[in-house]
C-alpha cells in the first residue's frame, strides 16, 4: 500500500510536490484554500487573506529557461522574461501535461497538523482540514508544507518614530496593486528589495516625486547582459561557481563588486551597499529614473511628522503616502511551536528542508529558501529529495550531523550575504542544487560527459546551469534532457527575433568571390616571387 502524503498549497512548490509524489509511487493529496492553482503567481485585483499578493505589473527576474521545471521546458514562443499571467499559464500547462488536477482539493484550508499518537513509531500526522463550514480529520504518512513565505507582511512600525502622527496613508507593499491612485503625489518607498525597486520605478512615471529610503543600499543589475542575452543565463554557470568557491572570500568580494559596478557606479546614485557580497536586485529602469530625478535615494528614516519625513542625514521631505517594502515573516499557523520554531525567519532545517530534531523525517518544507537564482527548479529538487526520503530510497544523517551541517551552512551564508532577517534564507543557487543533487544521485558527472559526450559536457559546464541538467542521470532521468540543453539558446532567442533580415544570396556570393579572388591573387604573387628568386 502506497504512503499517503498531505501537501499544503498548490503554488509552484505544491505542484512540484504532487508530481514528485506520483513519480515515486506515493499517494498525494493537495489542499489549496483558494479556488485555483498558482499561489504567489495567481494575481487578484484585491488582497486575499492568508494568500501571497503581487502587483499587476510584476515580471520575472529570472529567464524562462532558468526558472522552468527540469522536465518541462516553457513553450518556445513565451517571452524570455515573463509577466505573472504567463507564469500562471505555464503552471496550468504543467498541471494538464502531468494530469495533476485530480490530486488537488480547492477551497480547503488546513487548520492544524499534529503528530499522530503513534508518531514515534510510524511518523504519521493528523491533519485537520476545513471546506466551507465542515471540518474533517485525516491521517497521513507524511506532510509537505508549501504555503510559502510571502503571506505575513513584516511591518516594524515601532522602528519609525512619529509614524502614528503621520496624516497620510501608510501601508505594506503587499497591498499595492497599481500606481494610478498615486498620480501627482509625493511617495516614500521604504526598502531596496526587488519589490521596492519595481514599485518606485512604476510610481516615478506618474507621481510628483518618489523617495526611496534604504538602510544598507543594494547592488542593482539589469535583466540584459552582453549581446542582449538574459543575465542569469550568462552569469549562472558551473565553471564560474567553481572559480568563486576556489577564490579567497576577500578576492571574491572584490571581483563581485567589480562585476556589480560594471553597469554604473552605485555610489554615484546613492545605492552602494555596505556589504560587498549583498544579494543584488534586478531592475532595468531604476538607475535612469534616479538620473532623471524622478526617484531620490535617501538614507534611513529618523522620524515622521504629520506631513513629512526626516532622514538620518537631516534632510526633510514632504510626503503624501508611504509604502513599506520591508519583506515578510515566515509563518505556519497550523503547526505547533514545539514542531517548528522561528526566530526572525531563522529556522533549523537541514538544507532548508527537513526539521532537524523530529524523530521521523516525515515533515518537510519547500520554498523556505531564497536562492541567488530561480525558485521553481529549487523547490522541485527539494521535492524530489523529500519524496525519495519518504519512500525510503534516500536516508538522512543523524540529528547531530544535520545540526553540524546547519551551523556550518549558516556561518558560510552569513559571511557571503551578511546577517539579518532577510539574509538567513539566502544561498547560492548552483551550490545549493549541487548539495541536494548529491543526496539523490542526480548531479551531472561532467568528467564522464567530456569523455562520452563533449558537446553536451561543454554546455553543462560552461553554459547556463539550466534545470534540465538535473534530469541527465539517476532517479527521475528524463530522455529529453540532452536535447533541451542543446536547444536552450534557440528557445531563448526565438521570441525576440520578430524582425529578421534576410540577407540576399547575391551579397553572400559576391563576398565569397572576393575572398576566393583575394586568395588566388595572393597565391599568384607568391608563385611569381618564387619564380623570380629561382632566376
Amino acid at each position: 500500500m502506497s504512503k499517503r502524503v498531505a501537501i499544503i498549497g498548490a503554488g509552484c512548490s505544491g505542484l512540484a510536490a504532487i508530481k514528485c509524489c506520483v513519480d515515486e509511487g506515493l499517494e498525494p493529496t493537495c489542499f489549496e484554500q483558494s479556488d485555483g492553482i498558482g499561489g504567489l503567481w495567481r494575481f487578484t485585483e484585491t488582497v486575499e487573506e492568508d494568500r501571497a499578493s503581487i502587483y499587476k505589473s510584476v515580471f520575472t527576474n529570472t529567464s524562462k529557461e532558468m526558472m522552468c521545471y527540469s522536465d518541462f521546458p516553457m513553450p518556445e514562443d513565451f517571452p524570455v522574461y515573463l509577466h505573472h499571467s504567463k507564469i500562471l499559464e505555464y503552471l496550468h500547462l504543467y498541471v494538464e501535461h502531468f494530469n495533476l488536477s485530480k490530486y488537488i482539493h480547492f477551497q480547503t484550508k488546513v487548520c492544524s497538523v499534529k503528530q499522530h499518537p503513534d508518531f514515534a513509531t510510524t511518523g504519521k500526522w493528523d491533519v485537520e482540514i476545513q471546506n466551507g463550514g465542515k471540518r474533517e480529520m485525516d491521517v497521513f504518512d507524511a506532510v509537505i508544507v508549501c504555503n510559502g513565505h510571502y503571506n505575513d507582511p513584516y511591518l516594524p512600525l515601532d522602528c519609525f518614530p512619529g509614524l502614528s502622527q503621520f496624516k497620510g496613508r501608510h501601508m505594506h507593499s503587499r497591498l499595492y496593486k497599481t500606481c494610478e491612485e498615486y498620480r501627482g503625489k509625493s511617495v516614500l518607498v521604504v526598502g531596496t528589495g526587488n519589490s521596492a525597486g519595481d514599485i518606485s520605478v512604476e510610481l516615478s512615471h506618474i507621481a510628483k516625486q518618489v523617495y526611496l529610503s534604504t538602510r544598507h543600499g543594494s547592488w542593482v543589475v539589469s535583466r540584459i547582459s552582453h549581446g542582449g542575452f538574459p543575465i542569469d543565463m550568462t552569469m549562472s554557470r558551473r565553471y564560474t561557481m567553481m572559480i568563486k568557491n576556489f577564490l579567497p572570500r576577500g578576492l571574491a568580494a572584490k571581483i563581485n563588486e567589480k562585476i556589480m559596478s560594471s553597469w554604473f557606479h552605485h555610489s554615484n546614485l546613492g545605492l552602494e551597499p555596505e556589504f560587498r557580497l549583498k544579494h543584488p536586485i534586478v531592475n532595468d529602469y531604476l538607475p535612469s529614473q534616479i538620473l532623471q530625478g524622478s526617484i531620490k535615494v535617501k538614507p534611513s528614516i529618523k522620524s515622521f511628522s504629520e506631513t513629512s519625513v526626516t532622514f538620518e542625514d537631516g534632510t526633510v521631505a514632504e510626503v503624501d503616502e508611504v509604502i513599506f517594502a520591508t519583506g515578510y515573516s515566515s509563518t505556519f499557523p497550523f503547526l505547533d511551536d514545539d514542531i517548528i520554531k522561528l526566530n526572525n525567519n531563522d529556522v533549523s532545517l537541514y538544507k532548508f528542508v527537513f526539521p532537524i530534531y523530529l524523530e521521523k523525517p516525515t515533515l518537510v518544507f519547500l520554498g523556505l529558501v531564497q536562492p541567488l537564482g530561480p525558485i521553481m527548479p529549487t523547490v522541485e529538487i527539494q521535492a524530489r529529495w523529500a519524496t525519495r526520503v519518504f519512500k525510503g530510497a534516500a536516508q538522512l544523517p543523524s540529528a547531530k550531523k544535520m545540526e553540524t551541517h546547519c551551523i556550518k551552512s549558516k556561518d558560510r551564508n552569513n559571511k557571503w550575504f551578511g546577517v539579518g532577517r532577510t539574509q538567513v534564507l539566502q544561498t547560492h543557487y548552483i551550490d545549493y542544487i549541487n548539495d541536494i543533487s548529491m543526496e539523490i544521485g542526480i548531479q551531472p558527472n561532467t568528467i564522464y560527459l567530456f569523455l562520452t559526450d563533449p558537446r553536451l559536457a561543454w554546455q553543462v559546464f560552461f553554459g547556463p546551469c539550466t534545470p534540465y541538467q538535473l534530469r541527465l542521470r539517476g532517479p527521475g532521468k528524463w530522455s529529453g534532457a540532452r536535447n533541451a540543453i542543446l536547444t536552450q539558446w534557440d528557445r531563448t532567442i526565438k521570441p525576440t527575433r520578430t524582425r529578421v533580415l534576410h540577407k540576399h544570396s547575391e551579397s553572400w556570393n559576391i563576398k565569397t568571390l572576393l575572398v576566393i579572388g583575394s586568395l588566388l591573387t595572393a597565391m599568384w604573387f607568391s608563385r611569381q616571387r618564387q619564380n623570380l628568386l629561382q632566376l
